[in-house]
């Protein structure tokens, strides 16, 4: 069931999830998963690989139905949810900017969209289709899909997964600054630490499946100050709260 509320946080609260295997075993993937996301905030579900975080994310953007509990999304700006997946999902006989402009109501198709494409790199790229595109660049066109719509809620689900570290820090970064360009309350699910640590305000750590929060570790320091060293510091510090964690 979903819930609303005019100036109301993202809320979870999922009491159980289960789904049933190739083999028949029914297997509980959430149970008692509660936890909020403040309005505006960046957030990071954190946890091992099958833990339930890309299942959560899937029952909040409406795709998975099948659950006991409830969710609250934030209301705000369009009212609009959008989501950055592994995989970038652009329409193949579509430029960039023709994928962009689709996720936007008919109304809005001819809005300027120029800060966003400069902010992300993609001004040179607009005309470009996906074959012609690296999938870091890939990445950023999915980005600017998302940002485009301006979205009261955005969810990413690993979308840096299996880049090189070179392009997915470049990425991360670009994210961050296109996010602070254009703020919105957002849920990152990701099993990375230091990615959690430089990306959110907040990391709400899951345990193994079933998924439930073990606990919340809110990042003490400005996004500008997280350098390498401040994040090996950060690193200390969470595996200090939570020492048997990923």
């Amino acid at each position: 069931m979903q819930l609303a509320g005019a100036a109301a946080p993202l809320k979870v609260d999922i009491t159980e999830k289960t789904f049933r295997s190739a083999t028949g075993v029914t297997i509980v993937a959430l149970r008692g998963l509660s936890f909020e996301v403040r309005r505006g905030e960046f957030a990071c579900l954190l946890g091992p690989s099958g833990c339930g975080k890309t299942t959560t994310l899937r029952i909040l953007m409406g795709l998975d139905r099948q659950f006991l509990g409830s969710y609250q999304l934030p209301e705000g700006g369009s009212n609009r949810v959008a989501a950055v997946f592994q995989e970038p999902v652009l329409l193949p006989w579509r430029t960039v900017e023709q994928n962009v402009r689709l996720a936007l109501p008919r109304n809005l198709r001819d809005k300027d969209l120029n800060s966003l494409f400069g902010i992300l790199g993609l001004s040179a790229m607009r005309s470009l289709y996906p074959s012609e595109l690296s999938l870091g660049l890939a990445r950023r066109a999915a980005l600017a899909r998302a940002f485009a719509t301006e979205p009261a809620v955005l969810f990413l689900d690993e979308p840096f997964a299996s880049l090189d570290e070179r392009t997915a820090d470049r990425l991360r970064r670009l994210l961050m600054t296109v996010w602070a360009a254009r703020p919105t309350t957002a849920l990152m699910v990701t099993h990375n630490l230091r990615e959690a640590l430089l990306l959110a305000d907040r990391i709400i750590l899951l345990s193994p499946r079933p998924a439930q929060v073990l606990g919340i570790f809110d990042v003490p320091l400005e996004r500008r100050l997280r350098d390498a060293p401040a994040l090996d510091n950060l690193v200390s510090a969470f595996h200090k709260r939570f020492p048997d964690a990923v």
